[in-house]
């Protein structure tokens, strides 16, 4: 049976300079990263299908990407796949001393309060002079995640609400201050900063409900995209084409197929 060894040994093949692949000797850190969050999202898609045979594929994807990039840094002099892993074995070691040391946490909610803290230290003794209660979210993050993490980061010192109901409060506000800047001629800078607001509170809404943003935003797509193709279906059985249909006729079509799904 393969062993990483054996993929770590085709990597380095595909970008040696000696009859390598042309495409993969092409490629830089910058030129992968985007292939890297694509096999993420494509993971976390598997899982949501519940497709575990596909996610075995996908996991072996996402694989590939960090032995690329492990391979370019050994490339340039940087460091290589087993530095890679000798690091994340480190971290685990030394941010779950209850497990691995004598320190002893009484739940998932007190490891994840020691998680940070230790965090916080490692940041301090690299240098990062910032001590805020935000610090440590990546930039590089999706927006709606790195909203996520700000407001979970905000929630551990207490500024949160208690409950759901100052959420939909202001949801209401922020969706009505949208309301009006349209009435006012829909300044689009106006209207990016209101839409804005009422992306960050509806996040804010979906933490308080426990729910995964990401998850539920993909529920919303996949269903959509169900219901339209189907509209296309429907329309096509009559002999017609949505595109050449008015919203009314084409609405029709969506509460068909909306009620099949009933």
């Amino acid at each position: 049976m393969p062993t990483t060894n054996d993929l770590l040994a085709i990597m380095a093949r595909l970008r040696s300079r000696d009859g390598g692949c042309p495409w993969d000797l092409e490629q830089t850190f910058e030129t992968i990263a985007p292939y890297t969050i694509e096999e993420a999202y494509e993971v976390a898609d598997a899982i949501d299908r519940k497709d575990y045979a596909h996610l075995r594929d996908e996991l072996g994807d996402l694989l590939l990407q960090v032995v690329f990039h492990a391979r370019m840094a050994e490339e340039a002099g940087h460091f290589a796949f087993a530095d890679v892993v000798d690091a994340i074995c480190d971290k685990m070691l030394r941010r779950h001393p209850h497990v691995f040391g004598d320190a002893r946490v009484d739940s998932a909610q007190a490891q994840t309060a020691s998680w940070e803290a230790l965090k916080a230290k490692e940041r301090a003794a690299a240098g990062d002079a910032d001590d805020s209660a935000l610090a440590g979210v990546p930039r590089g993050m999706p927006e709606w995640q790195r909203a996520l993490k700000l407001q979970q980061k905000a929630a551990r010192v207490g500024f949160d609400w208690p409950d759901v109901g100052p959420v939909f409060d202001k949801l209401h506000e922020e969706i009505e201050e949208v309301r009006a800047e349209f009435a006012a001629g829909a300044d689009p800078a106006r209207l990016a900063d209101e839409i804005g607001d009422v992306l960050f509170v509806c996040v804010n809404l979906a933490r308080h409900a426990q729910v995964d943003v990401s998850q539920a935003l993909r529920h919303a797509n996949a269903k959509f995209e169900r219901r339209f193709r189907r509209m296309e279906s429907l329309a096509a059985q009559d002999g017609t084409r949505l595109a050449a249909l008015g919203l009314d006729a084409q609405d029709a079509y969506w509460a068909r197929a909306k009620a099949e799904e009933r």
